[in-house]
C-alpha cells in the first residue's frame, strides 16, 4: 500500500471509529481527507508514525488553520503544506490531561508516604501534581490540597469504595522522548491544540494545570525510559525518606513490544511501587486480571494487581478491590 492509500484508509477508519460521536469537526475533516487525493498526497509526505489524524489536525490548528468546514481547512493545508509536514515530522502525539490524576489517586491513596513520583511519558508533567489539584468525585468525597481548593478541579465518577485521600508528594520527576515545557508558549499552544474540538472544559482544565506546573517546574528528562540506566539514575536522585512510585499512565500502548518488555523489567528491578493505567488486554502483568472488564476498558493497577476499571483520561473509576488494595 502506497503512502496516499495508507492515509486514505487510516483517515476513513478514524472518521468512523474514533471521531464519530466525539468530535463532529474531526469526523468531517477525516472523511474529507479520505476522499481527497491532493490531501492524501500531502499527508503522505509525513513519516507514518507522525501522520495520525489527531496529531495532524492539532498541528494545523496550532499553526492557524481555520476551524471551519472541510473545504476551508483543506485549502489552508494546501497553502501551508510545507510547514504542516515539517511541524508534524518533529512533533509526537501526546495526551497530558491532569484529569488522569483522578484515576491514579485511588492507587496512590493506598501507598505509605511521603511519595516521590517518577512518571514515564510525562509530557509537560501535568500528572506529577496529584497533591496540587482538587477532586470532586461523584459518588465519593470532595478532596482539596491542605492550603485550600485548587484552581484545577478534577471531576470524576466513582463506583465502589476506593481509599481516597490527598497524597503527600515531596519529589517529582518525569522522563519523555519529547517533554514539553509548561512555561513555553509554543509547547502550551501545541498541548492545547491536542484537545479535540467539542471536548467541553478540557482545554480550560489543561491550561490551569499548565499555569500551576509552570510555577513549580518539575524535573523532566528528555530520555528513552526503555534504555538501561535511564530510570535507574532518576530513581537514585529521589529522597531516601520517600516511597518511590513509578507511574505509567496510558504510555505503555505507545511503546513497541520489545521496548515495553524492557521497561517493565527495569521497573521490576527498582525499589519502587509501580502504578499504571493500561488497556485491559495490553500485557500479562495483571495478577489477577479483571476478566469482566468492559471491552476497550482500561485497568488501574498497582504492582501488577488490577484494582479498578477506569476511563483512560480519568473521567470514571470503578473500584474492584477491597480497601487494602487486594482483588476481590
Amino acid at each position: 500500500m502506497d503512502a496516499a492509500a495508507a492515509v486514505a484508509e487510516r483517515y476513513q477508519r478514524f472518521a468512523l471509529e474514533e471521531a464519530a460521536g466525539r468530535s463532529a469537526l474531526y469526523a468531517e475533516w477525516a472523511s474529507g481527507v479520505a476522499d481527497d487525493d491532493v490531501l492524501q498526497g500531502i499527508l503522505g509526505r509525513i513519516p507514518p508514525a507522525r501522520r495520525q489524524p489527531p496529531l495532524v489536525f492539532a498541528v494545523t490548528r496550532m499553526l492557524g488553520a481555520p476551524e471551519g468546514r472541510y473545504p476551508e481547512w483543506a485549502e489552508w493545508v494546501v497553502a501551508h503544506q510545507d510547514a504542516v509536514v515539517a511541524e508534524c515530522t518533529q512533533r509526537s502525539l501526546q495526551t497530558n490531561d491532569p484529569l488522569r490524576c483522578a484515576a491514579l489517586l485511588p492507587a496512590l491513596s493506598g501507598i505509605d508516604g511521603p511519595l516521590a513520583l517518577l512518571e514515564v511519558g510525562a509530557s509537560a508533567g501535568l500528572c506529577l501534581y496529584p497533591d496540587r489539584y482538587s477532586y470532586r468525585y461523584r459518588g465519593g468525597p470532595d478532596l482539596d490540597p491542605p492550603d485550600g481548593a485548587s484552581a484545577v478541579i478534577l471531576e470524576s465518577a466513582v463506583r465502589g469504595h476506593p481509599p481516597l485521600r490527598m497524597p503527600e508528594v515531596i519529589w517529582r520527576a518525569g522522563v519523555d522522548l519529547a517533554p514539553l515545557d509548561a512555561s513555553d508558549a509554543d509547547d502550551r499552544r501545541f498541548l492545547l491544540s491536542l484537545v479535540w474540538p467539542g471536548e467541553e472544559g478540557r482545554a480550560a482544565r489543561i491550561e490551569a494545570a499548565l499555569d500551576l506546573v509552570a510555577r513549580e517546574r518539575p524535573l523532566l528528562a528528555r530520555r528513552d525510559a526503555t534504555m538501561p540506566g535511564v530510570l535507574e539514575r532518576l530513581a537514585a536522585s529521589a529522597p531516601a525518606d520517600a516511597t518511590l512510585v513509578v507511574t505509567t499512565p496510558g504510555v505503555l500502548p505507545h511503546i513497541p513490544r520489545p521496548g515495553r518488555d524492557r521497561l517493565l523489567s527495569i521497573i521490576a528491578g527498582l525499589d519502587a511501587v509501580w502504578v499504571s493505567i493500561d488497556p485491559s488486554g495490553l500485557h500479562r502483568q495483571w495478577n489477577p486480571g479483571i476478566d469482566d472488564a468492559v471491552p476497550g476498558g482500561f485497568i488501574l493497577g498497582r504492582d501488577g494487581v488490577a484494582l479498578a476499571t477506569v476511563d483512560p483520561l480519568g473521567a470514571s473509576v470503578e473500584w474492584r478491590a477491597d480497601e487494602a488494595g487486594e482483588r476481590r
